[in-house]
């Protein structure tokens, strides 16, 4: 499997404070994504008024795989974020501002 065994826990199982979930503190770098990534597809539903079932007939999404998503309990797809991003004109996928590394 992809990601390992590292992906046998929800992203929130592994915030300092999964109860405080999209909002915790993440050390581990793939659940920091899927927070920024949950987060963000929040503010995009909120701000254009959109229910999960109007975003799910849209994006051709699942609905409960949006609600695991918004809350923490999955690892989303490149495809589901791809449909998310396209339905909404939004994008989810956090940009990286750290550096490369030089070898």
């Amino acid at each position: 499997m992809v990601g390992g065994l590292a992906r046998k826990r929800p992203p929130r199982d592994l915030a300092d404070n999964p109860e405080t979930w999209p909002n915790a503190t993440i050390n581990d770098p793939a659940a920091s994504v899927v927070q920024a990534i949950a987060r963000a597809l929040a503010a995009a539903l909120d701000a254009r008024k959109r229910s999960l079932r109007e975003v799910s007939m849209g994006s051709a999404v699942n609905r409960q795989a949006i609600a695991d998503l918004l809350a923490g309990r999955c690892w989303p797809d490149i495809a589901t974020v791809a449909r998310l991003e396209n339905f909404l004109s939004v994008p989810l996928y956090p940009v990286c501002n750290k550096a490369p590394e030089t070898h």
